[in-house]
């Protein structure tokens, strides 16, 4: 056995695998856009406007709930949080109309926005010494879900047609079923460490850190978003674009994984700035390929961009050591959300210049984001998270 699985609180493993779950689900949308693109007669840039309408309902509503977690009721959160998103994004396919596929978008993403926040602060808080490796499991299970949803739903939507999604719900929910039902009781923060005015000490170090995940989250949905689109456009099966937009999101799973631990040895701001500088060239090379080339650089860009998410949201909660929960959510899901905002306009721009043109000019972007977190100290000051004495793996 690993040395590293004795270190990893068994609620930290089952809170992984429901984030598998949920952003499993939550991916369901790009891998099925070139067929929603024709049967709702969508233009990238209305594609790019349904993705904008998730990241807000799926991340930005995040500080709303993070908030709420850390006063009231987290646990209740927790479970039910993913039981609306797995129902009600099984239903994109079936929309047929844009405003109906709007409405899908966002309750769904909401769902998913009210497991984020608790889920990370738990994981955190669970984390005793290695708060990096314990975010990097949980992380990690929604990102290798994410990744490897486009393998169950294309294939699944090219045999049987788009008007079945819904019946993926039922294995989704059986998951969560299974998952949930040992789920701890979450106890309460102090009530003098909550909500934003405490973290008002902490905002130079913290906007930085917002703003870092801001672009490189615009750089990651932008490819993940229109890469399927650009492979069919070139002559390749759905299934096949599916398959390497899985490879690009499994490989950015991995790379979560790595950049936890790799932190809490290093320091997480070394990790940043050299992960995001490393992506650059690969992301580039990607823009400017096509084939199994194109697929095995943008995996390696992948890898390095986002080898940075578990760091930023650890690297957050130590520096504000208060409200872990809203903590939680400007680092993951407000700072996604407004990264997801930038969607429709890279649309737009891609209809007049083409996809390969504008991913290669955002391939550039991780760059300016290295270059904010230079300013940011280090390493943060040790606060060791005991866990409690519950069974751990």
């Amino acid at each position: 056995m690993s040395p590293l699985i004795p270190r990893v609180h068994s609620t930290v493993v089952r809170t992984a695998s429901v984030h598998f779950v949920v952003d499993g689900y939550g991916n369901i949308f790009a891998p099925l856009l070139p067929l929603l693109l024709t049967r709702l007669d969508l233009t990238l840039a209305t594609a790019g406007a349904m993705t904008m309408l998730f990241q807000l309902a799926a991340s930005v509503s995040q500080v709303g709930f993070g908030h709420l977690a850390d006063r009231w009721r987290p646990r209740l959160l927790l479970l039910a949080g993913p039981v609306i998103s797995v129902s009600v994004l099984s239903l994109v396919g079936a929309a047929t109309s844009v405003p109906m596929l709007a409405a899908i978008l966002i309750v769904g993403g909401l769902g998913g926005a009210a497991f984020h926040p608790p889920a990370a602060a738990l994981a955190y808080r669970l984390g005793g010494a290695r708060p990096g490796l314990a975010m990097s499991v949980h992380i990690t299970g929604g990102s290798l879900g994410f990744s490897l949803g486009p393998l169950l739903f294309a294939p699944f939507v090219q045999r049987f047609g788009l008007e079945w999604t819904p019946v993926l719900a039922l294995p989704g929910l059986a998951v969560i079923a299974v998952l949930l039902v040992r789920m701890p009781a979450i106890a309460l923060p102090p009530a003098d460490s909550l909500g934003l005015r405490a973290l008002w000490p902490y905002m130079r170090p913290l906007t930085l850190l917002y703003l870092i995940v801001v672009l490189r989250t615009m750089t990651s949905i932008a490819f993940a978003t229109f890469m399927p689109v650009m492979l069919t456009r070139q002559g390749v099966s759905l299934a096949y674009a599916g398959g390497a937009v899985a490879a690009y999101l499994f490989a950015s799973g991995i790379g979560g994984f790595i950049g936890g631990p790799a932190a809490d040895r290093f320091g997480p701001r070394r990790v940043i700035a050299l992960s995001l500088v490393l992506a650059v060239p690969f992301l580039f090379g990607a823009s400017v390929s096509s084939g199994r080339t194109f697929i095995i650089l943008v995996a390696i860009g992948g890898f390095f961009l986002q080898s940075t998410l578990p760091v930023n949201v650890t690297f957050g909660q130590a520096l504000a050591p208060v409200s872990a929960a809203t903590v939680s959510s400007l680092m993951m899901g407000f700072a996604w959300g407004t990264g997801g905002l930038s969607v429709p306009f890279v649309g737009m721009v891609a209809d007049r210049i083409g996809i390969e043109a504008t991913l290669g000019a955002l391939s550039l972007v991780p760059l300016g984001a290295a270059a904010l977190a230079l300013p940011l100290p280090e390493r943060p000051p040790v606060r060791v998270q005991t866990p409690p004495a519950a069974d751990p793996l």
